[in-house]
């Protein structure tokens, strides 16, 4: 597939999905709901394994790499899918947007990481006062968006700590095993999840909530990280990196547009800042390269005359 192609694939794939998370669980059974796509995922990504006649690895270090990644499928699409009952999905994007920034800070706790250079740290500062700025309306007593908003911090934090550990098992398991060994795993959970739920057995789904659990089995679920691994392997990191700033706008934009959501002027606020965070906390290191490139090369201007 074309990088471009598989970049927009990216792009369009994860500006899309909170709003389908909304649709499908919008007649009250976002567990069901969660429960019908991992399912379908599944499926549909055995049947692409029969085809390639490949098989999925059921070794020691493989089954380490898949449990590392529960926590990130499982725990964050459960309290994603429960968030999403209450909270504007593009706001759940902007959240969700802030991955890069808490695996950072994830980083620091562990030994042998990276330390994070001045704009992280204020990257960093400025994304937890657009935070600030998107939990500041739903701090009044009795808002219903408040536990909403915990749900989506504490799925993305979730996220960011399980891509860490998948990192750090290092199984050299490629993007589709990873995610169907993953699914596999999860599956079984969301199915205790759901009969300790007390939704009906029966999935409710409104008409477009069940083409929403079906664009998001097959798109978000498979076709999304198929692609997203491809132009991680393909382009640099910056490069993909703007996935996460381009996403959030283009989520906030549809569903002001497609699902009549309107954002407080707090939450806009906060966004635009987090936004500005994410700027700072990706593309610093790449300023500060081509700062030390011109110093370079100026140095040598003067040297040679």
């Amino acid at each position: 597939m074309p990088t471009a192609a598989a970049y927009l694939i990216v792009v369009l794939v994860w500006a899309t999905t909170p709003l389908a998370i909304k649709w499908s669980a919008e007649a009250g059974a976002p567990v069901g709901s969660v429960l019908l796509r991992m399912a379908i995922a599944l499926l549909a990504g055995l049947l692409v394994l029969v085809a390639l006649r490949r098989g999925l690895r059921r070794d020691r270090h493989a089954m380490r790499s898949y449990a590392a990644a529960v926590p990130g499928v499982f725990g964050a699409m459960a309290l994603s899918y429960h968030a999403s009952m209450t909270l504007p999905s593009g706001m759940m994007s902007v959240i969700f947007g802030m991955a890069p920034l808490i695996s950072g800070l994830i980083l620091q706790l562990l030994p042998s990481a990276v330390k994070l250079r001045r704009w992280h740290w204020i990257g960093c500062v400025l994304g937890l006062a657009g935070l600030g700025l998107v939990f500041a309306d739903s701090l009044v007593l009795g808002s219903d968006q408040l536990p909403a908003l915990l749900m989506m911090l504490g799925a993305v934090t979730l996220f960011s700590a399980s891509g860490i550990a998948v990192q750090r098992v290092a199984a050299g398991l490629g993007p589709l095993e990873q995610t169907l060994g993953t699914l596999a795993l999860c599956l079984p959970c969301f199915f205790i999840l759901w009969l300790a739920s007390s939704e009906p057995m029966a999935i409710p789904l409104s008409t477009r909530g069940l083409w929403s659990v079906v664009y998001l089995a097959l798109f978000g679920s498979l076709v999304g990280f198929l692609c997203y691994f491809l132009i991680l392997s393909r382009l640099s990191a910056a490069s993909v990196a703007l996935v996460t700033l381009i996403t959030p706008i283009l989520a906030l934009g549809l569903g002001m547009t497609l699902n009549q959501e309107q954002p407080s002027s707090s939450m806009l606020a906060g966004a635009v800042l987090i936004l500005v965070a994410l700027g700072a906390y990706l593309f610093g290191d790449r300023l500060a390269r081509l700062k030390d490139e011109r110093k370079v090369s100026s140095s040598a201007e003067h040297e040679s005359i």
